[in-house]
């Protein structure tokens, strides 16, 4: 078992170096520590490719870098890792959009409900309107190192949800943060509970809330799959994420060290969204083969459709630009 994970370990380090020589330290015995937080579980897809993404860094910079990781919702939830990089408590995050859309809420049209449901639309879209994204998070004081997945958009519950009203007899998640499913909640007459992600587990024990919204990897990672029975067959679109961290402390590496968290930053977000899509697809899979029973919605599949166009009619103007959301859209359309 060490052996294969060894192999892991090294093969993912191999995907993530960089060509070239490693660079040069000014000065072997300081090193410098950035601070992420994550909500990811130790030993979850994520929090893998995160260290081999640290080892390499250390390797490319001589151990003059390092990236330390708090796992697990550590240092809280993502409203406190955005508190704390305020603070200077931490240097950056991995963050879905609900913690993104703290920093620059325009990105919150990426999680609309209706907008795209496959890998290939949200590749295309987030390919011609990086430098958009990365000039917003920017001004706002923060580099983005990175574009991650979460995985396909479904809902789990306690109870068959066919069509969009059938959740107004229910107990819905809400994250405390999230403005896209809070609204969506609204357009359909459900009343929210609203939570932390650190509170869903137990919650879901008490039958304090019996529908969530996550990916089918979330589901399994935070064990929330084993207390409910259902979930929808089709994704209602695709939970984003990035790597960000304060602009203060990028700007204080070294030319050379800042090359180096850029170039291996894509590359492993590059591996981690390849990761990620192949492991939510198999958690799919495997949560239906330990009973939970997938929904098929296409016969209401209008009702869906006109209540994510009236969730982004309503957010348009107050959360992002109604011009940004027909830019995203093309996108999404546009055929190479």
């Amino acid at each position: 078992m060490k052996s294969r994970l060894a192999l892991t370990s090294a093969l993912a380090i191999a995907a993530l170096a960089l060509p070239g020589a490693a660079v040069e330290a000014a000065n072997t015995e300081e090193v410098v520590e950035i601070r992420i937080a994550s909500l990811a579980p130790s030993g979850s897809s994520w929090m893998k490719v995160f260290n081999a993404w640290n080892l390499t860094v250390r390797k490319q910079t001589n151990d003059a870098l390092e990236l330390r990781f708090y796992a697990g919702g550590s240092q809280g939830d993502e409203r406190d890792f955005v508190r704390k990089m305020r603070a200077g408590q931490m240097d950056g995050a991995a963050l879905t959009s609900t913690g993104l859309g703290q920093l620059v809420r325009p990105v919150l049209v990426l999680s609309l409900p209706g907008v795209f449901s496959e890998y290939e639309e949200l590749d295309r879209v987030r390919a011609e309107m990086n430098e958009r994204f990365e000039k917003m998070f920017d001004d706002e004081g923060y580099t983005l190192l990175g574009w991650g997945d979460v995985g396909k958009t479904r809902l789990f519950s306690m109870e068959r949800i066919e069509r969009p009203s059938d959740i107004k007899k229910l107990r819905p998640w809400v994250w405390k943060d999230d403005l896209i499913f809070g609204e969506f909640l609204k357009v359909v007459g459900a009343n929210p509970v609203r939570l932390g992600v650190p509170e869903v587990y137990p919650a879901l024990q008490t039958r304090m809330v019996d529908t969530v919204p996550a990916s089918a990897i979330a589901a399994v990672a935070l064990q929330w799959y084993t207390r409910l029975k259902f979930v929808s067959e089709r994704n209602s679109g695709i939970i984003v994420g990035a790597t960000i961290m304060r602009k203060d402390k990028f700007e204080a590496l070294t030319e050379e060290q800042q090359g180096v968290l850029i170039d291996t930053g894509i590359r492993a977000h590059n591996a981690l969204n390849r990761t990620i899509r192949r492991d939510d697809d198999k958690a799919y899979r495997t949560i239906l083969d330990r009973g939970i029973t997938a929904v098929d919605t296409t016969e209401h599949e209008s009702e869906w459709q006109d209540a994510g166009k009236k969730v982004r009619e309503r957010l348009a103007g107050r959360v992002y630009p109604k011009s940004l959301l027909e830019d995203v859209i093309a996108a999404t359309e546009r055929v190479e």
